[in-house]
């Protein structure tokens, strides 16, 4: 039973996290954003959030990691890529650390560019997403 509860809190706090991610977008002058709940299990493709301004518009598969690694099946990534095609939209994974050792409240985008490949998943590593992620101001800019 606590595993149930568990996993329902995990899925809490990831929804909390897109929700504060939400809020970062409407802060700005510019951008609007909304949030697609239950987007890994609709029928559909679909991003977590769709965020856009004037110029751009951005599909952001986000992810809450609490450990080093986050493994995202290839199938969420290749709805995210179908969605955002279709859609004229940049697809992003966003990925926030929450762990004792790592926990930042900083937002960090990667492209699907730079992230590693194994047989069935995405992985995308702390020190990846450090290294080769753009800040919430860095991706509202470019």
């Amino acid at each position: 039973m606590k595993k149930k509860g568990k996993k329902i809190n995990l899925k809490a706090k990831g929804t909390n996290a897109e929700r504060a991610l939400l809020k970062l977008f409407w802060e700005q002058d510019t951008w609007a954003a909304i949030r697609t709940p239950g987007s890994g299990c609709a029928r559909f493709p679909s991003p977590d959030i769709l965020a856009g301004n004037s110029i751009r518009r951005l599909a952001i598969e986000c992810k809450l990691i609490s450990n080093y690694n986050v493994y995202i099946p290839k199938k969420e990534i290749e709805q995210l890529k179908i969605f955002a095609s279709k859609f004229g939209a940049e697809p992003w994974l966003a990925i926030m650390f929450n762990n004792k050792e790592l926990n930042s409240k900083e937002w960090f985008f990667l492209s699907l560019d730079d992230v590693n490949e194994t047989e069935k998943n995405i992985c995308v590593s702390t020190n990846l997403a450090k290294t080769k992620g753009l800040l919430f101001e860095e991706v509202i800019k470019s």
